[in-house]
């Protein structure tokens, strides 16, 4: 089918709903941390807490791609069920998240947010390539990360800006500030609003050979049969893509988990108090603790603030991207290179820093990463596959984001950062150079036709070739 090129405002609609995805996302990154460690988690243990996050990844993405790809209603498409449908869940979970009374509550919640989160995300990677020529896949992607990019600068700077109209960052022992209340609140509403204005004004293609459509649905489910076959016959180029992605996610799985408890200790002197460590019984005690709670708290906000920053930065990039790629090619492969690069120094300059006002510095370069991060790959990608197996493939492309946070999880960032030293700081050091070997595993992408798109490639060339 030839598909018709899109004007910015139409992938811009397609893309919308990416918003309130990233508001999930960032609320998630940025701030889950500092809730897990508020209701008592030692900061050892948090990576551990995280694993809910890329382990529903594994498991939600490929099943909601191949589902999606055998779905069809003349009402409502193909992906547009599975936005609606992880919206509403997403939504639910974003306003209790912040609720929890206890640890294992929170960490509960994560795993229902960051199931539900999946639902919608997946087929919005499968829609820009269901609709968009390939000349035009760079483009789509890269106005998506912009959109992406603007949600994660606001919804970081939520629990700062509440408490900035005067939202209370105080709280008791086993208690959340009212302030991370109130933007959590928030950002639930933004996220279903957003993927219900895609819904709304976003319409897909029909499956090309609708006889032959209905008569695969009538098969017998071979879900496990199919995935172990498409495992089995990945192209080379996701393989590849593969390593690059790797060492990436384990670099920003490292600062969604540790960033807070790094940075409140090592750029704020403001470590967050161990209940255990005060006697409540004592007045003036328990009025220190309030006090170093708040301190931790308002902390940890500006940490979350300067961390949306990279979110800032990421929309900036990808507004020059889109406008670069309009009308002309770009080298995918070295872009990503060079931005992977350039975060990886981000992260480290963390160590180095002289005054809390430097990570936005810090933060802006890791955004050039994030916004490569969020785009290339996949358009490096999208040439390289079977159309009809877009949903499935870009699922299964999933593992090799969330299998290095497994590992990370698991005590991969606790064993690597304590290589260098007790401080949590060195696990931002972790962080930077992991991604700087995610930049120079580009070098293995080889494949002209997911290094730079022309007119005159053959997709076909490139599926299972290279």
């Amino acid at each position: 089918m030839k598909k018709n090129e899109l004007s910015f405002w139409e992938i811009w609609n397609m893309s919308f709903g990416f918003l309130g995805i990233q508001f999930g996302f960032a609320l998630q990154g940025g701030f889950m941390s500092s809730i897990f460690q508020s209701l008592g988690a030692a900061k050892d243990d948090i990576p551990m807490l995280w694993i809910a996050a890329p382990l529903t990844g594994l498991l939600v993405q490929p099943v909601i791609g191949y589902m999606s790809d055998k779905t069809w209603s003349p009402r409502w498409g193909r992906r547009r069920p599975y936005f609606l449908i992880g919206a509403i869940m997403s939504s639910i979970a974003l306003f209790f998240v912040p609720h929890s009374p206890v640890l294992w509550i929170a960490a509960g919640f994560l795993w229902i947010l960051d199931a539900s989160i999946n639902v919608s995300m997946e087929p919005f990677r499968a829609l820009v390539a269901d609709k968009l020529p390939p000349s035009q896949r760079s483009y789509g992607f890269v106005v998506q990360t912009l959109i992406i990019g603007i949600g994660t600068w606001v919804a970081s700077n939520l629990p700062s800006f509440v408490s900035f109209l005067g939202v209370s960052d105080a709280s008791e022992a086993g208690e959340l500030a009212m302030s991370v209340k109130v933007a959590f609140a928030i950002g639930a509403f933004v996220f279903l609003l957003s993927v219900l204005y895609t819904i709304f004004t976003t319409s897909e293609y029909p499956p090309e050979d609708m006889a032959e459509f209905e008569k695969e649905k009538q098969q017998p489910n071979t879900f496990i049969s199919d995935m172990v076959d498409n495992i089995g016959n990945m192209p080379k180029t996701m393989v590849k893509l593969g390593a690059v992605q790797f060492f990436s996610w384990f670099a920003f799985f490292t600062m969604w988990s540790l960033a807070t408890p790094a940075l409140t200790e090592h750029v704020f002197n403001t470590p967050s108090p161990i209940e255990a460590d005060f006697d409540m019984t004592i007045p003036s005690v328990k009025d220190a603790y309030v006090t170093a709670k708040t301190a931790y708290t308002s902390s940890a906000n500006k940490i979350g603030s300067a961390m949306g920053t990279y979110g800032l930065t990421s929309m900036l990039f990808a507004l020059l991207l889109t406008l670069y790629t309009r009308k002309r090619s770009i080298n995918r492969k070295f872009l990503h290179m060079i931005s992977l690069i350039l975060g990886g120094l981000g992260f480290i300059s963390m160590y180095f820093l002289p005054s809390p006002g430097m990570l936005y510095l810090s933060f802006a370069l890791i955004g050039i990463a994030w916004a490569s991060i969020l785009s290339m790959p996949y358009a490096m990608l999208s040439g390289t596959i079977d159309p009809k197996k877009m949903g499935v493939f870009m699922g299964l492309f999933n593992m090799f984001i969330v299998i290095p946070q497994i590992i990370a999880a698991l005590g991969g960032i606790n064993y690597t950062y304590k290589l260098l030293g007790e401080e949590t700081i060195y696990a931002m050091v972790v962080a930077g150079i992991s991604l700087i070997i995610a930049g120079l595993c580009n070098f293995l992408i080889t494949d002209p036709s997911a290094i730079t798109y022309r007119e005159n490639n053959n997709m076909e060339y490139a599926q299972n070739t290279k």
